[in-house]
């Protein structure tokens, strides 16, 4: 099981019955395929969708069916596919209980930035999508990233990146720790199984404090993953 695998099983658990969800391009794609067994509830796609489920069999796919990262996805009894304009319209009404999505970097004041990946000093490869208008449509943000990148730590006081959105997510999923966000900063909540509290301050450039009850990250087996 790698890191990808890891972060989208536990970030399933953050759903529960009768939720609309929006699952963004990346890592929170593969949430589809993860779901809480008896949890009932509507998985939404930017690009046009309501009621989606887990990726099909290789052969059984539909070339006109896809999440928002262009991969093919199941419909459920019920589903609708739609237009941009509804889709959005969906978005920006406030309809959406919780989104998903990935980073590039996030901070301990709850900004995200997940659009423009440097190129070269001064150029960026640009890719907005629909993460604005998540992040201040969505009732609830959870970001889903790993930890550290070939730059050091993900997590960070500050983002260096374009931001695209300020002070708006509620919670950080890694395949290391879960960290919620509050008005005072990072509380870490849970820690994998095999790591400390040590081991989560050195691999994070955040400030963070932890949790009264501090958890074990909800997943089993996991104390063998390296991410």
């Amino acid at each position: 099981m790698d890191a990808r695998e890891v972060i989208a099983r536990r970030a399933a658990k953050e759903l529960s019955d009768g939720q609309v969800v929006n699952l963004g391009i990346g890592i929170p794609t593969g949430v589809a395929n993860y779901l809480p067994e008896g949890v009932e509830l509507t998985l939404q796609s930017e690009n046009g969708c309501l009621l989606f489920g887990p990726t099909p069999r290789l052969g059984d796919e539909d070339p006109d069916l896809a999440n928002a990262g262009a991969q093919p996805i199941s419909l459920l009894p019920g589903a609708s596919v739609f237009d941009l304009a509804t889709s959005f319209s969906i978005i920006r009404g406030g309809h959406v209980d919780i989104t998903m999505l990935g980073a590039l970097e996030v901070d301990q004041e709850g900004s995200i930035a997940n659009w423009a990946r440097p190129l070269a000093p001064g150029k960026f490869a640009p890719g907005m999508g629909g993460a604005m208008d998540l992040l201040f449509g969505a009732r609830k943000v959870v970001v889903t990233v790993e930890h550290s990148g070939k730059r050091g730590s993900k997590i960070l006081k500050r983002c260096r990146l374009p931001i695209t959105g300020k002070s708006v997510v509620d919670v950080i999923i890694t395949e290391k720790a879960v960290f919620e966000v509050t008005d005072d900063g990072l509380v870490l909540i849970e820690v994998l199984e095999g790591l400390t509290v040590d081991d989560i301050r050195k691999i994070t450039e955040a400030d963070f404090v932890v949790a009264e009850k501090l958890g074990r990250y909800q997943l089993p087996s996991l104390a063998a993953i390296d991410g």
